[in-house]
């Protein structure tokens, strides 16, 4: 068990919640000082419960989400794959949005089939159907060991990174965010503690009030090039129902734009017909997509998200030249064939 600290060693986390609950922000290295009393296991649940419930009266700040994440990534157990990791693409979403299916899952498929290096980050999900359940479903190993993630990183350019498997301090708050009952700063957290240190990210975020937080914490952090999206229709993904509000964080400064599917040649969907039912759809509508079987807005609503991929990944110039890649991956049956591949070397021994 581990030992409780005393109230001397404590005084960093009770600051940080004197200061929010007096209507101040904190600074990365105040909340950092926190955060790190949080991961360590020491703290009492009423002083953790109290930090969290005063952060979630209002938006983080991006100086707190980089503070709170940096304390993250010291504690996350990491997978030291081969090559630049400044070069790795993330496609992690912080869930919470209306569920559609899995899109950012079907693209990091997608783009690892175009080349690009994905260190896929990802959970369970309250619905029972978030990366990891459909990964399973597709016959991928969600709990690969070190050696077989770094296999199938260099053999197909992907591997899934579980985050129970990774960021195993986070346990210690696990019963005060379930007491609590609402989500909690540790929603955000999670996409920017990846363990792979990939630096490069398509993240998707539940509210449209996160967006510009969570690209300024990327920002501090040195991402080489990522994109924070929601969509005008609630959604964590880049949608092919709305338009996508997309803040680009490249080259030491942040760049708003929307994406508009019509104007890419795209045609509008319903929301509706974009919604795996359960499970067994949703595993359906990332397989058939894969495997050229499945055409129409689900189909168009992942090549889209590639497209972007592609464009933070330096592989495209543009996202109709990302949409042309994506389209020519799937139909060459390529990114059928790096599933397929990946589900063998993930059980590999």
């Amino acid at each position: 068990m581990t030992k409780m600290l005393d109230a001397k060693q404590l005084e960093p986390l009770r600051y940080a919640i004197d200061r929010v609950r007096t209507g101040h922000s904190l600074s990365a290295s105040e909340i950092a000082d926190a955060w790190r009393i949080l991961m360590s296991g020491g703290a009492p649940e009423g002083l953790i419960g109290a930090l969290l419930t005063a952060l979630a009266t209002r938006k983080p700040t991006g100086e707190e989400l980089f503070g709170a994440s940096s304390i993250m990534k010291e504690f996350v157990q990491k997978v030291h794959l081969e090559g630049d990791c400044t070069q790795f693409l993330d496609t992690c979403g912080t869930g919470g949005a209306p569920k559609t299916f899995n899109v950012s899952t079907a693209a990091g498929i997608v783009l690892a089939a175009c080349g690009v290096k994905i260190a896929k980050h990802g959970n369970r999900s309250r619905t029972g159907r978030g990366s990891a359940e459909v990964l399973e479903s597709l016959g991928i190993n969600i709990h690969a060991t070190q050696q077989q993630q770094q296999a199938s990183f260099e053999e197909e350019n992907i591997c899934f990174c579980f985050a129970p498997n990774h960021h195993k301090a986070v346990a210690s708050v696990m019963p005060v965010r379930k007491q609590l009952g609402f989500p909690t700063i540790f929603n955000l957290l999670g996409p920017l503690s990846n363990p792979c240190d990939a630096g490069r990210q398509l993240l998707g975020v539940w509210d449209d009030a996160f967006v510009v937080p969570m690209a300024e914490s990327l920002l501090q952090s040195s991402t080489t090039k990522s994109a924070v999206v929601h969509s005008h229709d609630g959604l964590d993904e880049v949608s092919v129902s709305a338009p996508t509000r997309m803040v680009l964080v490249d080259d030491g400064k942040l760049v708003e734009s929307t994406i508009d599917p019509e104007s890419l040649g795209l045609e509008i969907s319903r929301l509706e017909d974009l919604v795996a039912s359960d499970l067994n759809q949703a595993t359906a509508f990332v397989r058939d997509t894969l495997s050229g079987a499945l055409q129409g807005g689900v189909r168009d609503m992942v090549v889209l998200n590639v497209s972007v991929g592609l464009f933070l990944a330096d592989r495209a110039q543009d996202l109709s030249e990302g949409l042309q890649i994506a389209n020519e991956t799937i139909d060459s049956g390529r990114a059928n064939e790096t599933l397929l591949k990946w589900a063998n070397i993930s059980f590999s021994s």
